[in-house]
């Protein structure tokens, strides 16, 4: 019994022992982490600024900022490791790196299938940062593409970040992809009202509308016979930008209706007529009032 005694109190002196040698390594591996995260900030920003003068396109600009970011802690995290642990060897770390990549690998697929597929949206760059776009049932102004998702600022003035794999493997529309945009508005005329006039007006009066460019030119067409009017389709082009596009289709439809007065042409309603009559002469009880 003592001499059990004396087996566990030695293994525990030993391991006390061994906890105090490894101390000084521990507290300059944690010293290292502490300057990896500075060191971090530093590299990120020295490569914006070089990536700035370097590269154009703002998306790389983004890629180069966040690898720089990501190698840097890898690097300064491995050093780490090696200083706190001396009996840890740099093939220990890529073995035992590779021996839990599977693992990793199913526990953090979603991650890392987020993190590829933002680094093919910084490469690729189907759209840019400032573009305004309609993604799965969000549109905005995208703010900032990263690793892991790409955030949407909505016109309401509401933050959405998207995950990149969604992003990635879904239609996305950009809105600010060209120069120019094209605007529908539909407008109705009276039956009685020439049609050869109607057209010459309104593609008069889109003309003198500022912010409607002149290349493409505008288009009006007529599109269908409906119930109660001819209806006309307006076409016109305008920068590509929301906020341009709901003011100047604000702007056309004043100019028309205001044309519209002057030319004597009508915009007319739906109308309906009501025929009211005595239940009582219509009695389905009644074979002969059936009849």
């Amino acid at each position: 019994m003592n001499l059990l005694l004396e087996r566990i109190q030695t293994s525990l002196l030993d391991l006390v022992d061994q906890f105090i040698q490894l101390l000084p390594g521990l507290f300059l591996g944690l010293f290292l982490v502490l300057v990896t995260g500075y060191a971090a900030k530093v590299v990120q920003k020295v490569v914006h600024k070089a990536s700035q003068r370097l590269v154009a396109s703002r998306s790389l600009q983004l890629l180069a900022v966040q690898v720089a970011r990501i190698g840097t802690w890898a690097l300064g995290l491995i050093i780490a490791a090696v200083v706190a642990f001396p009996d840890l060897r740099l093939g220990d770390i890529i073995g035992l790196l590779g021996l839990g990549s599977v693992a990793i690998g199913f526990a953090f697929q979603d991650i890392f299938k987020n993190f590829l597929a933002g680094i093919l949206l910084l490469l690729e760059e189907p759209f840019r940062l400032g573009d305004q776009v309609i993604m799965s049932d969000y549109e905005g102004t995208v703010e900032a593409i990263k690793i892991r998702s790409t955030q949407l600022r909505t016109y309401t003035g509401e933050l959405v970040e998207i995950p990149n794999a969604i992003v990635f493997t879904n239609p996305v529309r950009v809105l600010t992809a060209f120069r120019s945009r094209r605007t529908d508005l539909d407008i109705g005329v009276g039956y009685t009202t020439p049609l050869p006039l109607a057209q010459q007006t309104f593609l008069d009066v889109i003309t003198t509308v500022e912010g409607v460019l002149n290349s493409p030119t505008p288009e009006v067409d007529v599109v269908s016979f409906g119930d109660s009017s001819i209806d006309f389709k307006v076409r016109y082009w305008t920068t590509p930008q929301i906020a341009e596009v709901r003011r100047i289709k604000s702007q056309v439809s004043i100019a028309l209706k205001a044309a519209c007065d002057n030319a004597g042409i009508t915009i007319p309603y739906p109308i309906r007529t009501v025929h009211m009559f005595d239940q009582a002469q219509f009695d389905e009880s009644d074979p002969r009032k059936a009849i």
